[in-house]
């Protein structure tokens, strides 16, 4: 079966979760945060859990294994950079079961062709624990928009669909 095949039955209205990971943000100043969930509602996901944690790796783990049992995909942003303070990636990785190494390579990719060279410093990863999508991107709003509008939008409800069988 081709890609354009499986995307057919690509699954909507899926249940979305969105961690922000910051020290820095609140409700308030959440700006990557409120356009994930804008973009996943208007693309008709449900998005059933939002949390800012602090680049704790404990707390963004306890978040991850503890809230998406009752989701089909978590959305990490924030903590993907080089600093001493920055963990998600490596706490993402240390929760799924299956890594999809072309997410990390694509958005690596796209942001190249927008901010040059710097994009060798992101660490976006995603992958898959127990059925369920987990993805983590950089916290910026420009690096959100890129992820969500060319990688995860269009492909969340295939890899659901593709994670049901």
């Amino acid at each position: 079966m081709s890609v354009h095949d499986h995307q057919k039955h690509a699954r909507t209205n899926l249940k979305v979760g969105v961690i922000t990971a910051s020290d820095s943000r609140s409700p308030e100043t959440d700006e990557s945060g409120k356009l994930i969930r804008t973009l996943l509602e208007a693309a008709g996901h449900l998005v059933a859990y939002y949390e800012i944690i602090p680049d704790d790796g404990e707390r963004i783990s306890a978040a991850l294994v503890n809230n998406l049992p009752n989701l089909d995909a978590i959305i990490v942003n924030g903590g993907t950079g080089i600093t001493a303070r920055d963990g998600t990636t490596e706490v993402v990785k240390s929760v799924i079961d299956k890594e999809l190494e072309g997410f990390g390579e694509l958005f690596r990719m796209l942001s190249f062709q927008e901010i040059g060279s710097a994009a060798m410093m992101s660490g976006a990863v995603a992958g898959v624990r127990h059925g369920k999508f987990v993805a983590a991107i950089p916290g910026s709003p420009d690096a959100c928009r890129l992820a969500m509008e060319k990688l995860l939008i269009p492909e969340l409800g295939h890899i659901a669909y593709l994670l049901s069988l």
